[in-house]
């Protein structure tokens, strides 16, 4: 019974969760009374029940997203200067260029939320500084500041199968984002009212701000980096949950073996610490005739594994993971010392119970998913067992349980799958649960070095195997994104393959688990189907025939280890079941063209590089083989013609007095449409096409330069005569694009014109039937998403 409460609390809330917009809000505690009536009820039959948490779990979610909505920026206040007093009240971390963190907003004009995140950037180098810009204060976690702001309401790049920044935000109670202005006229600088403001959760801030910065001065960190102590990343994020100075490379080494899981305080962790606490108190408890006849040692075991997992997550800075072991923990805990369950899974599903209330866009989490997943897959495997099993066999066996049960999950939420987690997970598991992380909380507690240099020679040694291990590119197994029905399909095979041995079921395992290896429908033969993703500022667009791929431009480069090629492309393509890439253009140098051509090229095969980018640049370097783009150019792929009508032969060695003015422009056409790629060209270039009598017309353009209005000339625009236009610009860019004059010259001209800040990604299929288009802001909208 309590089985089926916990699913339909869950299924409601993810109802809920995948709206486009709530239901009016005096509608939902009207259909939340009966429901909550039924549950209450002894002799509701547990269907009704079922379905009465159904509707409170929508209810339940729905007024939580409510009151979140309540409490965004409201879009006057957009790109107003606006001065706020709060409390720095998560560890600052280090961005490119400045401090990353989330404020309590305290006071401030009405409509700012009480939560915002907020970016307080560097003073530029000498020289270069703004007059009266100040040099950036130490900003202590914990402290309470007048600030002067500029915010923005949160939104994020929307593409298929992308990650959702807005959710995450809105899951967070994030209303806002924003920096800090070093100094508006007529209003006071940023000013330090009180380095130590009250309240438990800004001196849990403190207390772990002082632990990263002694973990930072053992272990010789700077700047995020330490050049003697590599893994020192791993050991704060395994003390306080912070895991922003792992590097990237380090991260791939997790993904590739299956360890994401061991640098962060998850479930593994705090119960390992837990449990850990449970046997040392129980043991000396024992020992003690006076407390041994108070209280049970078992019991007073299990308070002491709760009390130390309750500290442990207060390190971690009570994070929604965190809080989310936490209460499966209290409520075993309370299984334990009550003996009211019958079994586990009444204990997971009431733990389950608890965590959706209090946190109802959990279930949007792939962490909510694979944790309690995982907890279900151990329960049902143990359940089982007969007759007496080896620790190491009932060890391995679980391993194997994890990732085979959780395969379908994991690829569906990450697109990758590690297929030698159950070893890397059987060696690393003992070593950093057992070993490196009680180190680490020792070394919290005791100012003893030693432990610290020792935690991390054993966390460097694991990793080196961990390294060797994963070597061969065939550790990780990458699939096309499943539909929902294959990855039902799957976790019941999956349930079938790990159902005890004789059951007549389990040969059903393996057909029901096929259905992940579908790849994504391409086009036919002669058909066109052109993805411009939304990149922010800057281009990157998907072009895909019946057996071909190309990618024209690779978006912008979002700081020193970030970029649109491995953030946004490479998921994307992975998701589209691409394996490999048939062309590359790359249209210019411009960093906000090429930005993500580097990740791009080692994350996938790419048979064909073309650019227009000088002799120096990296691009070349890294692919000498790179073709120059030039006028004339053309190839056909599955009855597609691709060709490149700028620049003009031989302008490439030549140079130009820009980049822009190299911009390759590529046309590819069906007989179905035709689409225009034109990079940033400029004006200049626009007028050769044009009198040229190059052939322009197309029913799909990509607008040249973001919209720029040096670029879109009048007799460019009547030369395409495009049915449709996509001006790819990141929200509120500081370039104003598009132009004001370029909007209103499309709008004279009859083009339908979309906007990747507005629409997210946009993509057209060109067939028999016509052009179809699909706006990713629309056929993914969900209720907390920004809209203008």
């Amino acid at each position: 019974m309590t089985l089926l409460s916990a699913s339909g609390l869950v299924l409601g809330a993810l109802i809920a969760a995948r709206l486009p917009a709530l239901p009016t809000p005096l509608l939902l505690p009207a259909l939340a009374l009966p429901a909550l009536c039924a549950l209450g009820l002894p002799r509701t039959g547990p269907y009704v029940r079922a379905l009465a948490a159904v509707v409170a779990g929508f209810c339940l979610s729905g007024t939580w997203g409510h009151m979140k909505l309540a409490d965004r920026l409201v879009p006057a206040l957009e790109g107003r200067d606006i001065e706020v007093i709060g409390v720095v009240a998560t560890l600052p971390a280090r961005v490119d260029r400045g401090l990353r963190f989330e404020f309590d907003v305290e006071s401030a004009p009405p409509g700012v939320p009480g939560r915002i995140a907020l970016t307080w950037y560097d003073a530029r180098p000498a020289g270069h500084a703004e007059p009266g810009a100040d040099a950036r204060p130490p900003l202590p976690a914990g402290s309470r500041w007048h600030l002067p702001v500029r915010l923005k309401r949160p939104h994020g790049n929307m593409n298929p199968h992308g990650f959702d920044y807005e959710g995450w935000l809105f899951a967070r109670g994030v209303g806002a984002t924003g920096h800090v202005r070093a100094r508006i006229d007529g209003a006071a600088a940023p000013r330090l009212i009180d380095a130590d403001a009250s309240g438990l959760r800004y001196s849990i801030q403190r207390m772990r701000a002082a632990v990263r910065d002694r973990f930072e001065r053992v272990l010789d960190v700077r700047d995020g980096v330490s050049v003697s102590c590599p893994w020192a990343g791993v050991l704060i994020a395994l003390a306080i949950g912070d895991q922003r100075a792992i590097p990237a490379a380090q991260w791939t080494l997790f993904e590739r073996a299956g360890l994401t899981h061991l640098v962060s305080i998850s479930g593994l962790h705090v119960t390992m610490v837990a449990a850990l606490a449970a046997w040392v108190c129980a043991a000396l408890w024992r020992r003690t005739p006076v407390l041994a006849l108070r209280c049970a040692a078992q019991r007073a075991g299990v308070l002491a594994g709760l009390l130390a997992a309750i500290a442990y997550c207060a390190l971690a800075g009570f994070g929604i993971p965190a809080q989310r072991t936490l209460i499966m923990l209290a409520v075993g805990s309370l299984a334990l010392l009550g003996g009211r369950f019958s079994s586990p899974f009444d204990a997971l599903a009431t733990a389950v119970c608890v965590v959706v209330p209090v946190h109802p866009l959990a279930v949007i989490d792939p962490g909510f998913w694979l944790s309690f997943g995982a907890v279900a897959l151990l329960f049902y495997v143990a359940a089982g067992e007969v007759g007496t099993i080896h620790p190491l066999r009932r060890w391995s066996g679980a391993q194997a349980a994890i990732t085979i049960g959780l395969a379908p999950l994991t690829l569906a939420l990450f697109g990758r799958i590690s297929l030698l987690a159950p070893l890397a997970n059987l060696l690393a598991i003992p070593v950093i649960g057992l070993a490196v992380t009680p180190l680490v909380l020792v070394s919290v507690l005791l100012p003893v070095d030693a432990f610290l240099w020792l935690a991390h020679a054993l966390t460097a040694a694991t990793m080196a195997v961990m390294a060797w291990l994963v070597t061969p590119d065939r550790a990780l197994w990458q699939g096309a994104a499943p539909p929902a029905w294959a990855v039902l399909t799957a976790l019941s095979g999956a349930v079938c393959a790990l159902a005890p041995r004789g059951w007549s079921g389990r040969a059903l395992a393996l057909p029901m688990m096929l259905p992940l290896l579908l790849l994504p429908p391409r086009p036919g033969a002669g058909e066109l189907t052109v993805t411009v993703l939304d990149v922010g500022q800057g281009l990157a667009v998907h072009v895909q025939t019946a057996m071909h791929d190309l990618v024209f431009d690779t978006g912008p480069r979002y700081g020193v280890e970030a970029d649109a090629g491995e953030r946004l492309l490479l998921p994307y393509l992975r998701a589209q079941g691409v394996r490999q890439l048939d062309a590359l253009v790359v249209s210019h140098a411009d960093s906000d063209h090429s930005g993500g051509a580097a990740s791009l090229l080692d994350g996938l095969p790419v048979l064909r590089v073309l650019s227009s980018v000088p002799a120096h640049d990296g691009l070349r370097l890294r692919r000498p083989d790179t073709e120059d783009c030039a006028a004339g150019q053309a190839w056909v792929a599955d009855g597609v013609r691709f060709e490149l009508l700028h620049p003009p032969p031989g302008a490439v060695a030549l140079g130009g007095r820009s980049a822009n003015a190299l911009s390759c422009v590529l046309r590819v056409h069906s007989r179905h449409g035709a689409v225009l790629l034109t990079g940033d060209l400029l004006a200049e270039g626009e007028t050769a096409l044009v009198e040229a009598g190059a052939p322009l017309a197309a029913d799909l353009l990509v607008s040249p330069h973001h919209g720029s209005r040096t670029s879109s000339s009048p007799s460019f625009v009547n030369a395409v005569a495009a049915r449709e236009v996509v001006h790819t610009v990141g929200y509120r860019n500081r370039f104003n694009h598009p132009h004001p004059a370029v909007v209103a010259r499309y709008r004279e001209a009859g083009t339908l014109q979309r906007r990747s800040d507005r629409d997210g990604a946009v993509r057209y299929r060109f067939t028999a039937d016509g052009m179809a288009v699909e706006r990713s802001r629309e056929t993914d909208a969900r209720y907390w998403h920004n809209r203008f």
